[in-house]
């Protein structure tokens, strides 16, 4: 039986089969021919790895950047990052984390069936995360097994269905349609750049309108801009690490300035990898997902990982993680001023969180959303792990702690209940949210009758 959970497990979190798997069933339930039905789960799954492999490369240029922006600043502190603090609590919680992961999918399954919400959460490793961060603050409340299973998975499947529907009005301006959700643990932070972009900007002056001199037109190449961008922020951070710790901790004895450039590269390399594997994975999912709509979940959306908005705008994704990183640093002066735990900003988590927020400031506000929804969303991701560090049991003051707003939102409601009246309070607030999708369903319902 284990083993069985385990494979399940694996396969759940891994997005490139999980997805592949749903391509390959829509196109089952749509009765599409054998050739059309493996073409289908194959680009879908190499789509993902493709995403993968960017994101991978990403991180792996990202993470000599962190190093050197704390030497170079003498900073110590926090550094929020998922999988870091997911490594440390599964190492406790992982047969809960499973548990909760199975149920949490089942219930947004059931949730989407039944009520108006009709997203279907697909980002694996998300649910993951989200499910150990759940289980690691339900069971300071003492729950047994089956209640920790039951109302966990129920607190994940609201949670995996709430956050892409609060998102989704300004999802719809980007991709203009309701054919593709996002799903992923920053919806709440996208949402409010959304909403900030909206009343700040205007969105007719658009990041990808900006107006480059005639001699400067390569700068409209996503690719070049961005290489050139990152080359002058990773040259001036190694030039505060200083050249000695740069060449022997590493860059293995290449020049720190050459250094530097080539890790640049790697970063708009990646980009690139992300953009050209989220158009393989759009041109497949989308189709194949409305056979699952007809035959399961009436009307469903599938909710994907954050870099499906990337190609809309390329513009917007610089700028956002920009702007969100001096977010995260005006956060962390503030907070040294101010006596609190430190949140050194955490790149990887300003760069997918922050260029999405971009994104979303953008489609609602242009240039001026993009800058302040990215730079708020900056803001509030440094601050949020600080009161989520409370909630999180003996894990809370590790190290690291989780990064995205919808960790935050989850974890600190979930907390701050189990803190103030224990189980009850946490089996209440589950169960009140639930009602409340089902009265706006009720209300929804009634709504349309009458017109």
């Amino acid at each position: 039986m284990k083993s069985i959970l385990d494979i399940f497990i694996d396969i759940a979190s891994t997005p490139a089969i999980l997805v592949a798997l749903i391509a390959i069933l829509g196109n089952i339930l749509q009765k599409k021919d054998t050739a059309t039905t493996v073409k289908g789960g194959i680009k879908t799954f190499v789509g993902f790895l493709v995403v993968t492999a960017g994101a991978g490369v990403i991180e792996k240029s990202l993470a000599p950047f962190g190093e050197m922006f704390k030497v170079a600043f003498n900073m110590q502190g926090v550094v929020p990052n998922n999988e870091a603090i997911v490594a440390l609590a599964l190492t406790k919680f992982g047969t809960y984390t499973a548990l909760i992961m199975l149920a949490g999918m089942a219930f947004n399954i059931l949730i989407a069936r039944f009520t108006r919400y009709k997203y279907i959460y697909l980002t694996g490793h998300a649910t993951l995360y989200m499910a150990c961060m759940i289980a690691v603050i339900l069971s300071v409340t003492g729950m047994q097994t089956w209640m920790l299973v039951l109302f966990g998975g129920l607190a994940l499947g609201i949670s995996n269905t709430i956050f892409p529907a609060v998102a989704q009005p300004f999802t719809r301006q980007i991709t203009k349609n309701d054919s593709v959700a996002l799903g992923h643990t920053g919806d709440f932070g996208y949402a409010l750049s959304g909403l900030i972009g909206k009343y700040v900007g205007d969105k007719t002056k658009s990041t990808e309108d900006i107006k480059f001199p005639k001699g400067l037109s390569f700068l409209r190449d996503s690719t070049v801009s961005i290489t050139l961008t990152m080359s002058v922020v990773y040259i001036i951070v190694a030039l505060f690490a200083g050249s000695s710790y740069v060449t022997k901790n590493l860059s293995g004895g290449t020049n720190y300035i050459i250094y530097s450039i080539q890790q640049a590269g790697s970063f708009a390399a990646g980009v690139f990898v992300i953009l050209a594997g989220v158009r393989l994975i759009l041109a497949e999912i989308v189709p194949a997902f409305k056979g699952i709509s007809e035959k399961l979940v009436p009307n469903s959306i599938p909710a994907l990982d954050c870099p499906i908005v990337f190609p809309y705008a390329p513009n917007a994704v610089l700028i956002g993680f920009l702007t969100s990183f001096l977010g995260g640093i005006v956060s962390l002066i503030i907070m040294v001023f101010a006596g609190t735990t430190v949140i050194i900003p955490g790149v990887v988590p300003h760069f997918f969180c922050g260029a999405t927020a971009g994104v979303y400031g953008n489609a609602t506000g242009g240039v001026r959303g993009a800058v302040v929804g990215s730079f708020i969303h900056g803001v509030i991701i440094s601050f949020m792990p600080i009161l989520l560090m409370p909630v999180m049991g003996g894990l809370g003051f590790q190290g690291s702690t989780f990064s995205d707003t919808d960790y935050g939102v989850t974890g600190i409601f979930l907390g701050n209940l189990a803190n103030m009246g224990g189980q009850i309070a946490v089996i209440s607030g589950i169960l009140a949210v639930l009602l409340i999708l089902v009265l706006l369903t009720i209300f929804q319902k009634k709504k349309v009758s009458k017109a």
